[in-house]
C-alpha cells in the first residue's frame, strides 16, 4: 500500500470512529495532513489536494470540524495565519517551533505541558496550554 493509500484509510477510520458522516472533503483534508510531518496553513492544503481542491468555505468548514471533533490541532502562528496538523496520542499537550524569518512551525514532541511547570493562581484551572518557542529554523540558519 502507498503512504498516500495508507494515509486516506486512517483518516476514514479515524473519521469513522466519531460516528459522524464521512465525506470525501473530510477525508481528502485528513488525508492531506497525517500524510505529512509538517503543519499546514489553508493554503497548503489547498496545494496538497491539487485538482480534488475544495472550495475555500467547504476547507475552513473542515477543518472546524476535525478540530471539533479532535482529528486535528489547530496552532496559531505570529504571522496570524492559522496552521493544522492531524493529532496524535498527545498533541494537545506538546510545544512548537516557529521560526521567525521562514515562518515554518515544527512539532516539538519532547517539550510538553507536563514537562514544565506551570503554576496557576489559586481556584483555576487550566483547559488548554500552548507552547511556542521562537528562533530561526536549521534552513534559515546557515
Amino acid at each position: 500500500m502507498t503512504m498516500q493509500g495508507h494515509a486516506l484509510d486512517l483518516a476514514r477510520d479515524k473519521i469513522r470512529g466519531t460516528g459522524a458522516r464521512m465525506t470525501a472533503p473530510r477525508v481528502q483534508v485528513l488525508a492531506a495532513m497525517l500524510g505529512t510531518q509538517r503543519v499546514l496553513s489553508h493554503r497548503d492544503i489547498e496545494d496538497m489536494l491539487g485538482a480534488a481542491r475544495l472550495d475555500r468555505v467547504t476547507l475552513y468548514r473542515v477543518l472546524d470540524w476535525l478540530v471539533e471533533q479532535g482529528l486535528a490541532h489547530r496552532i496559531a502562528g505570529r504571522d496570524r495565519v492559522w496552521r493544522f496538523s492531524a493529532t496524535g496520542e498527545a498533541h494537545e499537550t506538546h510545544g512548537h517551533f516557529q521560526c521567525n524569518r521562514c515562518g515554518k512551525i515544527l512539532c516539538l514532541d519532547e517539550l510538553s505541558a507536563h514537562s514544565v511547570p506551570l503554576r496557576l493562581p489559586a481556584g483555576c484551572r487550566p483547559e488548554r496550554t500552548e507552547l511556542t518557542v521562537t528562533g530561526l529554523c536549521a534552513e534559515c540558519t546557515v
